[in-house]
């Protein structure tokens, strides 16, 4: 490598730089430097192109820093000619992915890059022959790291640029990069309208992933020979299989046609890949049928599937342009036809699930694993904790018990190798693993730790205001007080009189609240504030807690019996079936009163 001082006016930012084509970079913090003292740390560049100029490989922010100053100057009447001259060091003649190499490893180590911007270089060190391995180990990052990256390149070009904007977060974008075009439109059109709910984070998983009924639009068979039930909204518009297994049996039997026929056209291979996996297009480049091109047929959980046609993995790729021929033989036929592919399947299922009656503790975490991963049989969504009221929202996130559970939430991530920044169990990581991975996990894990982790999977799919809620709260004997005080998003909230009025009396005394029955009812707020802060004089009221909130809840009003109380009122009939059911055991909890207290 040779060093030289070159002028600046024979420099410029070369597209193997990871800031080329892109807007003159943010050089406020280096400039004052670079003002009083010049460029002091050499630049990297190219050797020079056919009109002597030299490509900056890395140092694109020390070069535009130095052209202003450089302008400063010009404007001063007050230019030294050694201004004009930077330190650069010339890298020997090379391939581009030495280059994009270099200007990646100086510039992340100097100022964080944007990850889709990591996502463009990264993705040229691809297309120039590196693999996921080299790359990984140039940058000492995991190899995860780099396909997470390189994930991005399935997302629609809108969706980067609003990550690269910060308007979705790390966890929102993860999500989207597994879902399909069609998907990725509808969230986005969800996104632009202000009257819609575009889900984030988890949430968007769910959205995504967990259980939604299957649209008809998706069936690759004739609809009208369809023999399992549909159903129809209102006005007609869209169709929805009722049956989910009856429509996997109809589209896989579609598909094995469509690969069939994909073959007798003469593609070197068809390739299905199942739900748990996904295309992605940055591990292959087009190619022709002639040329070895395969044809991946990519099945998602939603019913949909697509066909991409005349793809070779990039090592292939490269084969290929070195006049090698693509190592893509032609697909010849399985042992098992997909008949007895399935009568082989279901008698291996039949022994695992008998064998599993006499194994609790491996169906135990078998059942933890799809909590958390989810299948095509399960359902589990984390409950979105959902509001569009900004003071409830900071209410919620502040408390003492959501302060307890994520700290709980944190440790459970932890003990399952789960991505740090990702604050969900369920809807969490399962991609990565898949169910046979956590289970095997969680089959390393002692009992208490295994329970540890089921509590935090079943309190994040506890669905609020519900009467489970409910009953655990009073099987618990949870005091409320504990947990919760009045903020001022609850006194914004409320707005009866008649409700202010007995909450009056509950704090300050009959007397008070009698006294005060004209007031409005800003007026009877404040009196309950100040009872509860021992303000303006008023005798300090310890622990209290309006009554809906409490286990078990009441209402103020005949109207109150909704909510928390129609709640307690499911969970109060489900315990009388219960002793009807079970009276000796009825009598035994009467011995025992204070039993779920305790």
């Amino acid at each position: 490598m040779k060093l030289d001082h070159i002028p600046l006016d024979r420099l410029y930012v070369d597209k193997t730089n990871m800031r080329f084509g892109r807007k003159a970079p943010d050089v406020s913090d280096i400039l004052p430097t670079i003002r009083a003292r010049g460029v002091i740390q050499t630049l990297l560049v190219r050797p020079p192109d056919a009109e002597g100029r030299f490509g900056i490989v890395a140092g694109s922010r020390r070069f535009h820093a130095s052209r202003i100053v450089a302008d400063e100057r010009r404007e001063a009447g007050d230019i030294d000619p050694e201004a004009l001259l930077l330190p650069c060091a010339i890298m020997e003649e090379g391939d581009d992915a030495a280059a994009i190499e270099a200007s990646m490893i100086e510039n992340m180590a100097r100022l964080d890059a944007d990850e889709v911007r990591q996502w463009e270089s990264f993705t040229r060190l691809v297309r120039e022959g590196r693999g996921v391995e080299e790359i990984a180990m140039t940058f000492g990052l995991p190899e995860l790291s780099i396909r997470r990256v390189l994930a991005l390149g399935n997302l629609l070009p809108r969706i980067r640029d609003l990550y690269r904007a910060e308007r979705i977060d790390r966890v929102t974008v993860r999500h989207l990069t597994l879902a399909s075009k069609s998907q990725q439109k509808a969230w986005l059109a969800l996104f632009d309208d202000a009257d819609a709910y575009a889900p984030t984070g988890h949430q968007l998983k769910a959205w995504l992933f967990g259980g939604q009924s299957i649209p008809a639009r998706f069936a690759l068979f004739d609809i009208d020979g369809f023999s399992g039930a549909m159903v129809a909204d209102l006005f007609g518009e869209d169709r929805y299989f009722a049956d989910p297994d009856a429509f996997w049996t109809a589209q896989n039997t579609a598909i094995d046609a469509r690969r069939a026929a994909y073959l007798e056209e003469g593609w070197a291979d068809v390739v299905v890949i199942p739900q748990a996996e996904h295309f992605h297009s940055w591990e292959y480049e087009k190619a022709p049928k002639r040329k070895g091109g395969r044809v991946y047929i990519d099945m998602r959980g939603t019913g949909e599937v697509t066909f991409h046609e005349g793809y070779v993995t990039r090592a292939e790729a490269r084969r290929i342009e070195r006049g090698e021929t693509a190592c893509a033989p032609k697909a010849q036929r399985g042992e098992l036809t997909s008949t007895l592919q399935t009568y082989v399947d279901l008698h291996r299922h039949a022994a695992v699930r008998a064998a599993l009656i006499g194994q609790p503790g491996l169906a135990l975490r078998l059942m933890v694993a799809h909590a958390i991963v989810g299948s095509s049989l399960w359902t589990v969504r984390p409950e979105p904790q959902a509001t569009r009221n900004d003071e409830v929202r900071k209410s919620i996130e502040t408390s003492r018990g959501e302060a307890v559970f994520d700290a709980e939430r944190r440790v459970v991530l932890n003990t399952l190798g789960f991505a740090a920044e990702e604050l969900s169990v369920t809807g969490g990581n399962g991609d990565d693993y898949g169910v046979a991975g956590l289970f095997l996990r969680l089959v390393a894990l002692p009992d208490e730790a295994v329970m540890r982790v089921l509590a935090v999977v079943m309190g994040e799919s506890l669905a609020a205001g519900s009467a489970a809620v409910e009953v655990v709260g009073e099987e618990v004997g949870i005091a409320m007080a504990d947990w919760w005080q009045a903020d001022e998003a609850f006194f914004s909230l409320l707005r009866d009189r008649d409700v202010l009025s007995r909450m009056t009396a509950e704090v300050a005394g009959e007397t008070v609240a009698n006294a005060n029955a004209g007031e409005k009812a800003k007026t009877l707020k404040r009196i309950i504030a100040d009872h509860l802060e021992g303000a303006e004089g008023r005798d300090k009221v310890e622990r209290w807690v309006p009554r809906w909130m409490q286990f078990p809840p009441s209402a103020y009003t005949e109207r109150g019996g909704v909510g928390t109380v129609a709640a307690h009122a499911k969970v109060a009939a489900a315990r009388q079936m219960a002793d009807d059911d079970c009276p000796a055991e009825s009598e035994k909890e009467e011995e025992r009163p204070l039993s779920r207290a305790a």
